[in-house]
């Protein structure tokens, strides 16, 4: 019954709460490096990920309840760092990825209406040779490719990325706080 309350509690003092039994939770098991270097795990940053699409608007506080007796204040303070310069490093790599599909679907949609008005000036041209009209067989199928796979790279798949884009956005302003408890 007591841990139903303390869980009550924890829910309403934060927006995302996470018990750590000790500070390695937070990273890759794998990785041997120091806090400052090391790879977030994984599970931390998929319940992170669900708990944050319940918030939709203003920031988010991200609790770290850990034992009193493990509390090590230096490497709290290197584990912020650590943590803040992940979100914002992995957001900037989304950014940069979803503005090169952007850039690179605008490219194959103005290349492929390129192709198409090829296509177009040698079927006006009416004439009946061979490589003209090898030109013109050539250039449609790859206008209408071009076009299509670049509308494809800027419609789909640059949305794919804004779920993703949502999660480090909200992170990279998150406050992170430890907590002790007994």
């Amino acid at each position: 019954m007591e841990s139903s309350k303390e869980e009550k509690k924890l829910g309403q003092l934060s927006d995302i709460g996470l018990w750590i039994e000790d500070y390695d939770y937070i990273f890759s098991d794998f990785d041997s490096r120091p806090y400052s270097q090391k790879l977030i795990s994984e599970d931390l940053l998929s319940e992170m990920n669900r708990a944050s699409k319940e918030k939709k608007t203003g920031g988010i506080e991200i609790k770290f309840l850990v034992p009193k007796n493990k509390r090590d204040f230096r490497k709290e303070s290197i584990i912020k760092k650590r943590l803040k310069e992940h979100f914002k490093h992995t957001l900037q790599n989304l950014e940069d990825t979803k503005r090169k599909l952007l850039k690179e679907g605008a490219l194959f949609v103005f290349f492929g209406i390129i192709f198409m008005f090829v296509a177009t000036f040698f079927l006006t041209k009416g004439t009946s040779d061979f490589f003209l009209t090898f030109l013109s067989v050539l250039s449609e199928p790859a206008g209408w490719f071009l076009f299509w796979e670049g509308l494809n790279l800027i419609i789909f798949d640059s949305k794919k990325k804004v779920p993703d884009l949502d999660f480090y956005r909200k992170m990279s302003k998150a406050q992170i706080i430890f907590v002790d408890f007994d």
